[in-house]
């Protein structure tokens, strides 16, 4: 630790990838109106997977490449029980990250894509469930890996989900007005304070829709996918 020497290159380029993901992907959303008046929403939304995922790939992949860089500042691999912790913890993760899952023909551009304002499922919980999902998603790899790099690249997600809180709040009350407002009083971005605080009520069957089986499965099968992505990821020179 004394020194510098773990201090790889790959430290500086998550970040740089991180914020260049983090420029397009916000920069696309708040352009959207200004966008979709010139070439519809549909194509909006295929301009906007078009520029935001491939991004998404290479950081993926290069995280996998490098996740085990820099200092080693712990290592609780051998602590009995954490590995279903951890697995737990991704799964939660994904619950909260993937809430637009509710429409998939808006996803795909199938049906014309919308910005919903509601206050029901999860936002019940949490107004921002995809910022809450990437703390728990960081908190759980940065237990099971430990390292310097992927310090890094846990900050440099927060920063940009913190970001999009205060970004996300911003476009829709400029969409919606007063009516957002109303949803901004009986929700929070704190999960669970709404509800303590007497504001919101948790109502369970709201949960019981395809979109979370769809989560679900999903979890299910990036489980048995992880190691082949993995393997795969490796093979990558960079």
């Amino acid at each position: 630790m004394f020194g510098l020497s773990w201090l790889t290159p790959s430290h500086g380029i998550i970040l740089a990838l991180l914020i260049g993901f983090a420029v397009v992907h916000s920069g696309l959303a708040a352009l959207r109106p200004w966008g979709e008046q010139r070439i519809g929403a549909r194509a909006y939304r295929v301009l906007f997977a078009l520029a935001s995922l491939p991004l998404a790939g290479i950081l993926v992949i290069y995280f996998i490449r490098h996740r085990y860089d820099g200092a080693i500042l712990w290592d609780l691999h051998g602590v009995p029980g954490m590995e279903p912790l951890i697995w737990t913890l991704s799964a939660i993760s994904f619950i909260f990250l993937y809430p637009a899952t509710f429409n998939l023909l808006e996803i795909a551009a199938i049906q014309k894509p919308e910005v919903h304002l509601y206050e029901t499922g999860i936002i019940r919980i949490t107004r921002h469930p995809q910022m809450v999902g990437q703390v728990i998603w960081c908190v759980a790899h940065s237990l099971w890996l430990g390292t310097s790099f992927m310090m890094v690249t846990s900050a440099g997600l927060i920063a940009h989900h913190l970001f999009a809180v205060w970004h996300g709040d911003r476009r829709w009350g400029a969409r919606y007005g007063e009516a957002f407002e109303a949803v901004r009083q009986r929700t929070s971005v704190v999960p669970f304070l709404a509800i303590a605080q007497g504001r919101q009520s948790l109502k369970l069957g709201e949960f019981l829709k395809p979109a979370y089986v769809g989560v679900g499965l999903f979890v299910l099968l990036f489980w048995f996918a992880h190691p082949a992505l993995v393997q795969a990821s490796q093979q990558v020179s960079w």
